[in-house]
Protein backbone atom coordinates (compact mmCIF):
# COMPACT_ATOMS: atom_id res chain seq x y z
CA UNK A 1 0.00 0.00 0.00
CA UNK A 2 0.81 3.44 -0.83
CA UNK A 3 0.18 6.57 1.46
CA UNK A 4 0.64 9.92 0.53
CA UNK A 5 1.51 12.10 3.84
CA UNK A 6 3.40 15.29 4.37
CA UNK A 7 4.86 16.04 7.60
CA UNK A 8 1.96 17.88 9.12
CA UNK A 9 0.25 13.97 9.12
CA UNK A 10 -0.25 12.66 12.83
CA UNK A 11 1.49 9.32 11.64
CA UNK A 12 4.38 11.13 9.20
CA UNK A 13 7.13 10.40 11.48
CA UNK A 14 5.83 7.26 13.24
CA UNK A 15 6.58 6.03 9.06
CA UNK A 16 9.57 8.31 8.33
CA UNK A 17 11.05 8.80 11.52
CA UNK A 18 13.23 6.14 10.91
CA UNK A 19 14.75 7.15 7.62
CA UNK A 20 15.80 10.54 9.13
CA UNK A 21 17.25 9.10 11.96
CA UNK A 22 19.44 6.43 10.11
CA UNK A 23 22.57 6.90 8.26
CA UNK A 24 21.72 3.95 6.20
CA UNK A 25 19.71 5.82 3.65
CA UNK A 26 21.93 8.87 3.62
CA UNK A 27 24.72 6.23 2.92
CA UNK A 28 23.30 4.01 0.36
CA UNK A 29 21.55 6.81 -1.82
CA UNK A 30 24.60 9.52 -1.29
CA UNK A 31 21.59 12.11 -0.98
CA UNK A 32 20.20 13.96 2.75
CA UNK A 33 16.38 13.74 3.61
CA UNK A 34 14.91 16.26 5.50
CA UNK A 35 11.23 16.71 6.02
CA UNK A 36 10.53 19.85 4.67
CA UNK A 37 7.19 21.57 4.87
CA UNK A 38 6.29 21.36 1.14
CA UNK A 39 7.10 18.09 0.46
CA UNK A 40 4.30 15.39 -0.43
CA UNK A 41 5.68 11.71 0.80
CA UNK A 42 4.91 8.84 -0.77
CA UNK A 43 5.88 6.23 1.46
CA UNK A 44 5.32 2.18 0.77
CA UNK A 45 4.22 0.38 3.57
CA UNK A 46 3.76 -3.17 3.79
CA UNK A 47 1.53 -5.81 5.24
CA UNK A 48 3.22 -5.19 8.29
CA UNK A 49 1.91 -1.92 8.19
CA UNK A 50 6.09 -0.96 8.28
CA UNK A 51 7.84 1.58 5.91
CA UNK A 52 10.05 0.44 2.99
CA UNK A 53 10.48 3.12 1.12
CA UNK A 54 9.32 6.66 -0.05
CA UNK A 55 9.76 9.14 -2.50
CA UNK A 56 9.20 12.84 -1.68
CA UNK A 57 7.81 15.66 -4.25
CA UNK A 58 7.60 19.35 -4.33
CA UNK A 59 5.99 21.08 -7.26
CA UNK A 60 6.45 17.93 -9.72
CA UNK A 61 10.43 17.44 -8.87
CA UNK A 62 11.04 14.12 -7.03
CA UNK A 63 13.31 15.10 -4.05
CA UNK A 64 13.71 12.00 -2.33
CA UNK A 65 14.02 8.39 -3.39
CA UNK A 66 14.64 5.49 -1.57
CA UNK A 67 13.72 1.77 -1.20
CA UNK A 68 14.67 -1.20 0.28
CA UNK A 69 13.63 -3.52 -2.64
CA UNK A 70 13.33 -2.51 -6.30
CA UNK A 71 9.84 -3.91 -6.71
CA UNK A 72 8.57 -1.21 -4.06
CA UNK A 73 10.11 1.46 -5.82
CA UNK A 74 8.72 0.72 -8.94
CA UNK A 75 4.96 0.62 -7.70
CA UNK A 76 6.21 3.95 -5.81
CA UNK A 77 7.43 5.38 -9.13
CA UNK A 78 4.46 4.27 -10.74
CA UNK A 79 2.09 6.12 -8.32
CA UNK A 80 4.05 8.99 -8.49
CA UNK A 81 4.23 9.25 -12.56
CA UNK A 82 0.13 8.83 -12.39
CA UNK A 83 -0.61 11.71 -9.65
CA UNK A 84 1.86 14.20 -11.35
CA UNK A 85 3.14 15.52 -13.98
CA UNK A 86 7.52 14.40 -13.20
CA UNK A 87 9.56 17.62 -14.06
CA UNK A 88 13.16 17.71 -14.47
CA UNK A 89 14.44 15.93 -10.97
CA UNK A 90 18.27 15.78 -9.70
CA UNK A 91 17.74 12.27 -7.74
CA UNK A 92 20.17 9.11 -6.47
CA UNK A 93 22.09 7.66 -9.37
CA UNK A 94 21.20 4.31 -7.28
CA UNK A 95 18.23 3.25 -9.13
CA UNK A 96 19.07 4.69 -12.50
CA UNK A 97 17.70 1.32 -14.35
CA UNK A 98 14.66 1.15 -12.05
CA UNK A 99 13.88 4.95 -13.45
CA UNK A 100 14.62 3.70 -16.85
CA UNK A 101 12.56 0.35 -16.64
CA UNK A 102 9.40 2.72 -15.03
CA UNK A 103 9.64 4.89 -18.27
CA UNK A 104 11.59 7.92 -16.98
CA UNK A 105 14.14 9.68 -19.16
CA UNK A 106 17.85 9.21 -17.27
CA UNK A 107 20.12 11.96 -18.38
CA UNK A 108 24.03 11.99 -16.36
CA UNK A 109 25.14 14.98 -15.00
CA UNK A 110 28.83 15.90 -16.00
CA UNK A 111 29.18 17.94 -11.91
CA UNK A 112 27.48 15.12 -10.49
CA UNK A 113 28.88 11.78 -9.38
CA UNK A 114 26.15 10.05 -7.38
CA UNK A 115 23.18 11.49 -8.70
CA UNK A 116 21.27 11.62 -12.25
CA UNK A 117 18.48 13.92 -13.80
CA UNK A 118 14.96 12.27 -14.47
CA UNK A 119 11.69 13.63 -16.21
CA UNK A 120 9.04 12.00 -16.90
CA UNK A 121 8.16 11.53 -21.25
CA UNK A 122 4.46 13.66 -20.62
Amino acid sequence: MILKLTNKDTNFYNYMGKFFGSRIVQTETKDRIYDDNNKLWYIYIDSDNKPYGFISVCDGIMKNIYANNPDYLKELLSQVQKDVKIEPSIVSKLYENLYQECGLIVTHLDNYKHFVMIRGDK
